[in-house]
């Protein structure tokens, strides 16, 4: 009889002592850090890794016999084979470092998207990306001649997959761009689905994982995409150090994104060959410590469990849709907690976002204002910006409640 794993709960007061940034007062409060979908906070256990890595292994990786180059590419190497651990790569091949998700979807959307798409043929991203998932796909296919299509989203914020039929009616669809969640309203979208429609008609799925990898198990296999991106800043790594998986198929076919030093063979006047996978995607010194950094990140998530995280986080969610339905001035935007990640944006009735921000902060409270680079979704719902608040591992319930208090302040002082 096979023995059932339970993963533990997680217990949010402890790991809040692995942050330093919660020892410290900020306007003469505690810190209720609230935008974690903008950027995570670090851990001591990586910040400690990083620091040590700097003081004993670091010099450049791939080029030195000497033991600390030596030591320095098995650190950089290490990490790339967590993190495909983390994601289930089929092989550290497919795992690319790059600085951030969006030059992630940048190099997918020049490296593949200039050799394989021209007139006829459709880009189809949606209504709910991050711009880092939208603009290149608007841009590339408008310079290779293509028609670019968008997948419109509801009243609540998710997608409206009917338009598909119409979309495919005006050109051969080549690519799908699509979020796992949405950084905006935390929609969480059929992914798996939408990838078996791409590939029924010979097209391909680029995913922005950006707000799922932090706060949830992703299995790259089993989602059925063909390429996906994220970040480390988001997920308790530093910023500086991204993340794209693809399949090998497809990276072995593709040009190179960046031309330079490491992602050659062999250079001569007459022609130059690449190196292999995925060196062949990483031009010049890469990002060494961020990625070692990173690397301790995927340990952290890994020990605390992203089984555990997910449920607490929609835990947190679920309080934070009941607290704030409590204040009549306040709209919440998107779907409801099932089909919704960490991430409530909200509007307040007379304020602009960057007001309640601002007196929020006075509060010790740090959400985010603006239209968190999704243009797109604030037009849809007629709207210039939104508060977002967003919720992690290191969140209490007690937070929210300081929230939602801080809200009612807002909204009497403007009132």
């Amino acid at each position: 009889m096979s023995e059932i794993v339970v993963t533990p709960a997680l217990d949010a007061r402890r790991l809040r002592e692995d942050f330093p940034v919660f020892d410290r007062t900020f306007c003469g409060k505690s810190l209720a850090y609230l935008d974690s979908a903008n950027s995570s906070q670090k851990p001591r256990q990586v910040l400690d890794a990083m620091r040590r890595f700097y003081e004993s292994s670091y010099a450049n990786v791939h080029r030195a016999v000497y033991e600390l180059g030596e030591r320095s590419t098995a650190g950089y190497e290490g990490a790339r084979e967590k993190i495909s651990a983390l994601v289930n790569a089929a092989s550290t091949r497919e795992v690319i470092f790059t600085r951030n998700g969006t030059e992630a979807l940048n190099l997918v959307a020049y490296a593949w998207g200039l050799d394989n798409l021209g007139p006829g043929d459709v880009a189809v991203s949606t209504a709910l990306e991050h711009h880092s998932n939208f603009v290149p796909w608007q841009y590339i296919a408008k310079r290779c001649g293509a028609e670019f299509a968008v997948v419109p989203i509801d009243g609540q914020g998710e997608l409206a997959l009917e338009s598909l039929a119409e979309i495919e009616k005006r050109g051969r669809v080549k690519v799908l761009a699509c979020a796992l969640i949405s950084n905006t309203l935390g929609t969480i979208c059929p992914v798996t689905e939408l990838a078996a429609w791409a590939h029924e008609r010979e097209a391909i799925l680029v995913a922005d994982a950006c707000q799922a990898v932090p706060n949830r198990p992703v299995d790259v296999q089993e989602l059925g995409c063909d390429f996906v991106a994220f970040t480390g800043h988001k997920m308790l790594a530093p910023s500086g150090i991204g993340v794209l998986w693809g399949r090998e198929e497809l990276l072995r076919r593709m040009a190179p994104y960046e031309l330079g030093g490491s992602m050659i063979r062999k250079v001569t006047e007459k022609a130059t060959t690449w190196a292999d996978l995925p060196y062949k995607y990483e031009a010049g010194t890469p990002p060494i410590a961020e990625a070692f950094g990173l690397g301790h990140a995927a340990d952290y998530l890994r020990d605390v469990g992203l089984d555990a995280i997910e449920r607490y986080e929609r835990e947190l969610t679920g309080y934070a849709l009941e607290r704030l339905a409590e204040l009549p001035y306040v709209t919440v935007l998107g779907p409801p907690l099932e089909r919704r990640g960490g991430i409530v944006s909200f509007d307040v009735d007379g304020v602009h976002p960057h007001d309640v921000a601002q007196l929020l902060d006075y509060a010790g409270i740090a959400v985010r204002a603006g239209h968190h680079c999704a243009q797109p979704v604030m037009d849809h719902f007629g709207l210039g910006a939104t508060t977002r608040a967003s919720f992690y591992l290191y969140n209490l319930p007690e937070e929210i409640d300081r929230l939602v208090e801080g809200l009612a302040e807002v909204h009497a002082r403007f009132a």
